[in-house]
This record gives structure tokens, sequence and C-alpha cells, in this order.
């Protein structure tokens, strides 16, 4: 088995190569068209929320399940964008390794420099694709150097790229010194014909062949060879250059990712040991989401089967509650479609349907004794008042809402004046709000009105300090579903003074990681 998610910055071409991956896996016959067992062809891509396909990021993390000559990939698939970053760091927590997808004309980016140090911060081990090689692009020795000074790791080339944009002609696998030759399949929907041949320093017919293969001999002379240890403890990471849109490249990161990605290790649990593969069942909640299948608004429990062998119907007891939940209803997941799922194993992914109690981050066992690390929760920076649109639809309303805070979409507080009728949302960025929009029109249909607010920093805080905080002047207490106290400040000087004049009130950033 291989855990993995696929990370990068918005527009690197992440979604692109998720679905290439599942192609040349055999998952999908085109990109975009899954194989159904009678034959069908089902649009089931990793971007399935319509939002997602009108504005062409992905916005939620999907899980994609499929096989490949014996091995099974969990495959996370995540967004790039920003606003959605505490998704993105929940996924990080459920996977063994990671694809980091760099755009060859830009680099390491912001958004990518954040993904990666939580995921080193988590000991995951990282495979980098530099993808549209075929396109003006960063010298490729610029590359490596901006891998090892921005990120801290060493970058160690597998594949060499032959020549640049218009003239990539394609790549040195440094192996076997074999050249594969570049070749743009009819619209990068199937696989096409991948030819090789060896290649040796006599082949002088080829400029950009020859510049490639002494730049690959000066990488082998300083020792910036594939290491599987020191990848394996995050200090290298193997590179390799395609092009995802044209099909290139796609065949050796895929099995790149069975040779050298780790397979599923012992969890690391709250008491700071580690929880062995063949101990009793134990998994952890990595995400929610309601209405994945619209006709039936049911609400999946996405778990990471940590330990042990998960078999359908077995009862788990959630550690946060100390309730016992049934899991008749436990599905393998792809995309929006899933199956049965009879049974699972370390480093699956168990999608488990209405299970109504379960919240992210929550870890479940046969026994109820596992407990892992909670997962990273950011403070909101941005706070807007929601209303009903139309009154006769608020019980809508709320259910809507009460999804989404669940799910973690967005933050929903309630204050003793606003309560269930007018919660706040928070959020981290601007976008979360234009989802949870949508998604409360499109799947509670409830029609939503947000009003600024002027609060624009949240600290956790405890229920005896809110009557001194609320004789604050400026300052708001407000309560999530899950009882947790915020305060919430209108600016940071506001914070700091209330710090300086009442230094016995607890008031936490809420960022973990």
């Amino acid at each position: 088995r291989r855990t993995f998610a696929i990370i990068s910055h918005p527009d690197a071409g992440k979604t692109t190569l998720t679905e290439k991956l599942l192609l040349y896996a055999g998952a999908i016959e085109e990109a975009g068209a899954v194989k159904a067992r009678a034959g069908r062809q089902r649009d089931v891509r990793s971007d399935w929320m319509e939002l997602e396909r009108e504005r062409g990021i992905s916005i939620t993390s999907t899980v994609l399940q499929f096989r490949r000559d014996g091995t099974v990939f969990n495959l996370l698939d995540t967004p790039g964008h920003r606003d959605f970053s505490e998704d993105t760091y929940r996924v990080v927590s459920a996977v063994d390794s990671a694809i980091i997808v760099l755009d060859a004309a830009r680099g390491i980016e912001a958004q990518t420099l954040k993904l990666f140090q939580v995921a080193k911060a988590r000991g995951i081990p990282l495979i980098t694709f530099v993808n549209k090689s075929d396109r003006p692009g960063l010298p490729p020795l610029e590359i490596l150097d901006d891998i090892e000074e921005q990120l801290g790791i060493t970058a160690t080339p597998v594949t060499w790229p032959v020549g640049s944009g218009p003239d990539f002609a394609g790549v040195i696998d440094r192996r076997d010194h074999r050249f594969w030759e570049f070749d743009r399949t009819p619209h990068g929907g199937r696989i096409g014909d991948e030819r090789s041949r060896p290649v040796a320093p006599s082949d002088h017919d080829d400029p950009a062949l020859t510049r490639a293969w002494e730049e690959a001999a000066l990488l082998d002379a300083v020792g910036l060879d594939h290491d599987q240890e020191s990848f394996l403890a995050g200090l290298t990471t193997p590179v390799f250059f395609g092009s995802a849109l044209w099909n290139f490249g796609v065949r050796l990161l895929l099995e790149a990712i069975v040779a050298y990605a780790p397979p599923p290790l012992p969890r690391p649990e709250v008491d700071g040991g580690l929880r062995p593969l063949d101990s009793p069942l134990s998994g952890n909640v990595f995400k929610v989401q309601a209405n994945l299948d619209p006709r039936h608004r049911d609400r999946i429990a996405f778990m990471r089967v940590c330990s042990g062998v998960f078999e359908r119907g077995v009862p788990l007891v959630n550690h946060r509650t100390g309730r016992t939940l049934t899991t008749k209803y436990a599905h393998s997941v792809f995309g929006r479609d899933r199956d049965t799922a009879d049974v699972a194993y370390p480093g699956d992914i168990v999608g488990l349907v209405n299970a109504t109690d379960v919240a992210v981050g929550d870890s479940l066992s046969v026994e109820g004794d596992a407990e892992f690390p909670p997962l990273p929760v950011f403070a909101p920076e941005l706070f807007r008042t929601a209303r009903s649109a139309d009154t006769a639809r608020s019980k809508q309303f709320r259910t809507g809402i009460a999804h989404l805070d669940e799910e973690g979409v967005i933050q929903a507080l309630r204050t003793p004046t606003g309560g269930e009728r007018e919660p706040i949302l928070a959020a981290v960025g601007a976008m979360q709000f234009d989802v949870a929009v949508y998604r409360l029109r499109e799947e509670f249909g409830a029609d939503v009105i947000l009003e600024s607010t002027p609060f624009e920093l949240a600290r956790r805080t405890t229920r005896e300090d809110v009557e001194t905080l609320r004789a604050v002047r400026g300052v708001e207490v407000a309560e999530r579903a899950n009882g947790e106290t915020l305060a919430l400040f209108p600016s940071r000087y506001r914070l700091e003074a209330t710090m300086r004049d009442h230094p016995e009130l607890t008031l936490d950033t809420i960022v973990r990681v």
C-alpha cells in the first residue's frame, strides 16, 4: 500500500497530474472518465464539485483509491489555494508521503513553502515532480538550488530534462542512462507511445542531448544520487521532470511511488509512543464531508486505518466521546463514487457513512484506547455575520451551517445576540465564504446574506474569563458547537491592550500543527 497526497501551489498542475496517475494505473481509460464495473464511463474527476469546475481550482480534498500490479494506492488530491490550506494540512496528517508539484517556470512558491513546512514537521517524505517542462521555465539547476535554499532539503534528480520550453525533447533517466523521448499524446487523454533508448557520451549529433548528458554527469560527480535512507528521513527529495498535460514522465513517477514511497508505518499516539500495525484496529478521522452524494444527503467521515484489520460492521469506540458506533455502512471512495468496503488494512482510507457523532480529529478503535495527536486548527482571520435570506428556510440554514462547521469548511461562532439565527462565520481565507454560500444554496436550499463585522483576530479562552472579556470595549465572546470559547478582537492593538490590562486571562492562539 502507498498512501500519499499531492500538494502544490495553485495552477502548478496538481489535479492534472492526479488524473494522469489514474490513467497510467488503469483506473481510468481516458482522462476525466472512470471505468465502471459494467464498462460505462463515469465523469468523476478529482474536482467533482461544480464550483471547482467553474473556477478551475481544487476546493476540497478528494480521496481516490485504485490498484496497479498488486499495489493499492490511496491518493489524496488536495486544494492548492491558501484559502483552503487547513483542509490540505489535515490531509497531510493522514498520509505516509507526498508528491510536491512545482511549475517549471515558477519553482518554489509561497504556498508550496507553507505546505512543505507542515509535511516536514510531521516527518513526511517528499517526491518532487517538476511539471510543465515543455514550456519556457527556469534552468533545471536553478530549480534544484531553489529547492535546497527555500525548503532546506537536498534535491536528487532521478530524471534530467533534455532541452526546455519548445525545445524540450525528453528526459534522461540517471539510473540506467536511458533517454525517454517526449511525445505529445492526442489531447493528453490516453497513454501514448513511449520510446526510450540508451544514451552515452558518444551521442554528439544532438546538442541538447549532449548538454543534458554533461549536466547529468556533473550531478554524478557531486553525488546527487537518490538515497533511500536520507529520503525517508526527510533530508532529500528525488526529482522528476515531465509534463502532466501531455502524460510525459507520469509512468516513471508512478513507478517511483511504488519503489520509493514508504508503506504504512506505526503511527504516533498522544503519549509519544508508536501504535504497532498489528495492534487492535484503530483509525483517525481526518475529514468529514456532507452531501458527497446530494441525492442521499449523507455524511461521510474519512478514517485512515492506523492499525489492525478493518472489517465492515465492526463496532468502534470514539475516544473523545466514549460512544460506540457501528460501521455497517463503510465505503472505499473514488472521488464522488464509492463501493462497499468489506475489509481494509493500515494505510487504507475508509468512508464511514452517516457516522453523525464523529468529528474531524477523532480517534476510533475497537477497544477505545487509541488516541492520536490533534489535527491542525488555524486561527481565523476573517469574520462575517450570516443570516438566512428567507426566514421560511431558517431550518435549512441552521442545518447547513452546522454541517459546514463540522466539515471545517468554515467555523460557526454563536454569540448571545446572534445565536443560531445570525452566527458569525470565521475563515482563514475569503474564498471559504464563497464556498459556504454556494453549498448552502445548492445543497441545503438556503440563500444566505453575509455582512461584515468589526473583528480581525480570535483567541481561545475559558468560560471563567468570559465575564471579564465582555466588559472590554470592542471585544465579543463567541462559542463553537464543540464548546470551545473564543474571544474576538477588532484589532491587534485591542488584543495587546487586553493582555496587558488583564494578564490573568487565557488568550491562546488556536493554531495547532
